[in-house]
């Protein structure tokens, strides 16, 4: 392969990691806890969005079950988001495994 191909497949990539990048930018995704009474919602990036608790699980005395369900919920949507990810950009790294020098 030239430098010159090297050079087209290399702004191609880019352009498409970018294409991808806005795309998980602009992707909601949504993780629960406790049968949905509470709801995470974060972008592709894993940046946070949004909390929703419902009043039930609200419990004064029981503050310990309110902030274990809050970590279920955001690390279900991390893990949806992270899979996101990959999906989206396992074609495209893969593509990159077959350029010399690179890996």
């Amino acid at each position: 392969m030239n430098p010159r191909q090297l050079q087209q497949m290399a702004q191609q990539m880019q352009r498409q990691m970018q294409k991808i990048q806005e795309e998980l930018a602009a992707t909601e995704i949504e993780g629960s806890a406790g049968g949905g009474a509470i709801t995470v919602k974060m972008n592709g990036h894993r940046e946070l969005q949004s909390i929703t608790i419902s009043r039930e699980v609200v419990d004064p005395e029981d503050i310990e079950l309110l902030q274990d369900l809050l970590m279920v919920a955001f690390s279900d949507a991390s893990k949806r988001a992270q899979q996101l990810a990959e999906q989206r950009m396992g074609p495209l790294m893969g593509g990159m495994k077959g350029m010399p020098g690179l890996f």
